[in-house]
């Protein structure tokens, strides 16, 4: 996937207004900037912003329940912005990013507070061990942990309805595989849109 076909992707798969897109390009704008500063995506992946990072996390609002409400998106381990900063621009869900390290934090609010999303997202700064529990319709995890050990970490933010979307590139089988018996049969895969070889792990409960 090109850039030109990415951006081409995003306007056929969402309703994009102008203020959306101009959102979503100030975002990127803001990253690039701040990769002067400090390390926030790998420099091979910089020129494909698009494919290789907006719509890899924008194709997970795909696999998610259309927001209703105010319905909680929790992204662990946000760091640069993906998923989460880019389902908050492209949707109505209350996204709330989970970030450990400071200097990120403090990027991620940049952004949440220039483009103006702070009605509906927020950053929370602390380890996810201690962040208070509350019930998350929605959690995503692009590179956090382990998928046993992300599990562990996080399963009382989750509820039966609960619906889990984690990127695992190409070990998402094996790591599935990992599990026990029961927690296997939450899951299954589905391809990524920007690299046939990597999977989407999709869940519920």
């Amino acid at each position: 996937m090109t850039e030109d076909e990415a951006q081409a992707w995003i306007r056929a798969n969402f309703d994009v207004s102008r203020e959306t897109w101009e959102r979503l390009e100030l975002f990127i704008t803001l990253l690039c900037e701040e990769m002067l500063l400090q390390n926030l995506i790998s420099k091979s992946s910089a020129d494909l912003m698009w494919s290789r990072h907006v719509v890899d996390s924008a194709q997970l609002l795909l696999l998610a329940p259309k927001p209703e409400g105010e319905m909680i998106w929790l992204d662990l381990g946000t760091g640069a912005g993906f998923p989460g900063m880019v389902v908050a621009i492209l949707s109505n869900y209350q996204v709330r990013m989970v970030e450990s390290r400071k200097r990120r934090c403090e990027f991620l609010n940049k952004v949440v507070e220039k483009i103006q999303i702070d009605d509906h997202s927020s950053i929370l700064h602390d380890r996810l061990e201690q962040i208070d529990s509350f019930p998350a319709d929605v959690i995503s995890a692009r590179a956090f942990a382990p998928l046993d050990r992300l599990i562990a970490l996080s399963h009382r933010f989750s509820t039966e309805n609960t619906v889990w979307l984690l990127p695992k590139g190409k070990n998402a089988v094996r790591e599935l595989k990992g599990l026990s018996p029961k927690r296997q049969k939450m899951f299954h895969v589905e391809h990524s849109l920007t690299d046939p070889s990597a999977g989407i792990l999709v869940g519920k409960g």
